[in-house]
């Protein structure tokens, strides 16, 4: 039973991928329905403000009349408050399922436990932690943002054999690709899944960069920029209006439009103010895209979580030096002539 179990729950979280990055502030859910060994309804959280995974896949069942002979499985525990949307464990009991199946148990204040409770105390039976470890990681940004009131951080870049990350700098203003086509393309499909995205003054100075999602379907992250003294010039990229953008500074709070300029004590822990900021604003997650000396301030700080780093044959000879992690290395893949090194920052 129990290798059946993880079966289905593997069905789960890969039905629950399908809304990485459009749930916000949401998790990301997947649910099935089983009756007599054969999966009868599927679905998954969308978008938030929509219905959620077990709505969806109770739903998709045609033979309605089969649900109290079914067992419902679910990667995160069903809810049992009101929002948006009714609670599902108040759905699951009017549908009469007799049995859930729950991969991790929901760490937000308004369930913790009490979905399972209400199952229990109306007669359905409930089995918990089927691939826990596996549900808890999907949901890392949403785990991480209740329990740490923080974002999930992630820190990216790209470095050259000689483990440099930009040539010295010069007058010529503009990116400088180090990674190839496919490792790029890659980074817009990250774009598409996090809730925002954040560099530096020096960055936005020397590459203007657009840090929108461009080559591949999805939302634009909202842009974050730290500028102590407001040296940005306005007709950079990141002041077109075209996606919300925060300015994190030392001199003025306003608002226009889609730009919003936050003002923080730079005399203080800089990190830990906008990862605040972020938490109070329910921004669940950040890729920190550079550059360098933004990078090795969440690395310095241990405010992050994981790490991306793309390793490329390119050579400058000289240059600004590439990060260095004191972190646990988990995985690697090729991208045609790019390394691709995942961490994880192990507390």
């Amino acid at each position: 039973m129990q290798k059946q179990d993880e079966t289905y729950m593997m069905r789960c979280l890969e039905l629950a991928k399908n809304g990485l990055g459009s749930t916000y502030p949401n998790p990301l859910v997947g649910c099935v329905i089983v009756y007599n060994g054969e999966i009868i309804g599927e679905g998954w959280h969308q978008e938030a403000g929509r219905a959620h995974a077990e709505v969806n896949a109770i739903n998709a069942v045609q033979q309605q009349e089969l649900l109290p002979l079914s067992t419902l499985y679910v990667n995160l525990e069903p809810c049992s408050h009101y929002g948006r949307t009714p609670p599902c464990s108040d759905l699951i009991i009017e549908k009469k399922i007799k049995k859930v199946v729950i991969g991790s148990v929901d760490i937000h204040e308004k369930v913790k436990g009490t979905g399972i409770a209400r199952l229990e105390k109306n007669g359905v039976e409930v089995v918990t932690g089927i691939l826990e470890s596996e549900c808890k990681f999907l949901n890392r940004r949403f785990f991480t943002f209740h329990r740490y009131h923080r974002p999930y951080v992630i820190l990216k870049w790209a470095q050259t054999a000689d483990a440099y990350i930009f040539p010295e700098a010069g007058p010529k203003k503009g990116p400088v690709w180090i990674s190839n086509p496919y490792s790029q393309l890659r980074v817009h499909q990250w774009r598409s899944q996090e809730a925002s995205i954040l560099v530096g003054k020096n960055t936005v100075l020397q590459d203007d960069p657009r840090l929108n999602t461009r080559g591949y379907k999805g939302l634009s992250p909202v842009r974050l920029v730290i500028d102590e003294n407001l040296d940005i010039p306005e007709g950079r990229h990141v002041y077109d209006q075209q996606q919300e953008t925060i300015v994190y500074n030392g001199l003025k709070e306003g608002l226009d439009r889609k730009i919003k300029w936050v003002k923080i004590d730079f005399t203080k822990k800089v990190i830990a103010q906008i990862l605040g900021h972020l938490h109070a604003s329910a921004i669940q997650s950040i890729i920190i895209e550079g550059g360098a000396y933004t990078l090795n301030a969440f690395i310095k700080e241990g405010l992050w979580d994981e790490a991306r780093v793309f390793y490329s044959d390119v050579r400058f000879e000289k240059g600004i030096e590439a990060p260095v992690l004191q972190s646990c290395f988990v995985k690697e893949e090729s991208i045609s002539s790019d390394r691709l090194c995942w961490y994880i920052n192990k507390r």
